[in-house]
């Protein structure tokens, strides 16, 4: 998965060709002549290993592939198409992603780890307008029509809280079917609304640099919630 991730953020910065900030690097320097080749030697590699390990982790393995190449790659580029971004985002990285990581071991998959996979898709969905917030002018000024820019500040903030509270809702609901004690999820809940509530609070009053603060805040509230998730419910 560190090659598909590699190779996604790769062929995503060919076709976006960033000349401000973004996720992680600041002032991004001019892209490499052969970058384009190299994501998709990244993309191909991952999936010839993958045939390395169970079957169910080479078929979630091709679909990330797949829609990587459509989220970044004309003419399809649906990172460009709101709604349909965030599916892809919300889906792939948010349930496939740890997924795999679950089919590498090949243990069959029970209803109660399967809804703590299932509860990472709401937790991505908050999570990605809030990377989007701080790249509103940029988005617009390529054109790209992401979720943020339609939805607006408000809307983005409140669909962040309200997908999260479902993520812990869920988390919760999967601590029940395990039997397994579910009051350390309180932590990176308490985190996540420490980001989020203040921040849709004094949302028109913060600039771009600001914005980004808190997305990267936000995602030390996901860290957080990795490290718990995995404190609760590994076996």
């Amino acid at each position: 998965m560190i090659l598909l991730n590699g190779g996604t953020l790769a062929i995503n910065s060919v076709f976006d060709k960033d000349e401000g900030d973004i996720g992680y690097l600041i002032a991004p320097p001019p892209l490499p002549s052969h970058l384009l080749a190299f994501s998709l030697v990244l993309l191909a590699g991952g999936q010839v290993l993958a045939l390395l390990l169970p079957p169910a982790f080479r078929f979630a393995y091709a679909i990330c592939f797949v829609l990587s190449v459509l989220y970044s790659v004309p003419p399809f580029r649906f990172k460009a198409v709101a709604g349909v971004d965030w599916l892809i985002n919300m889906w792939g990285f948010g349930t496939l992603t740890p997924f795999a990581g679950w089919a590498a071991t090949g243990h069959p998959l029970d209803p109660g780890h399967a809804v703590v996979l299932l509860a990472f898709c709401p937790l991505f969905a908050g999570l990605y307008p809030l990377t989007q917030l701080y790249q509103l002018e940029e988005d617009r000024r390529r054109g790209d029509r992401t979720l943020a820019l339609l939805l607006g500040l408000r809307a983005s903030l409140g669909v962040a809280i309200g997908s999260t509270l479902l993520a812990f809702a869920l988390f919760g609901w999967a601590a029940a079917v395990l039997g397994v004690r579910a009051w350390p999820l309180l932590v990176p809940l308490a985190a996540w609304l420490a980001v989020l509530v203040p921040w849709y609070q004094r949302r028109e009053a913060l600039s771009a640099a600001a914005h980004q603060r808190g997305m990267y805040r936000a995602l030390a509230a996901w860290g957080l919630t990795d490290l718990t998730v995995l404190l609760v419910f590994a076996r």
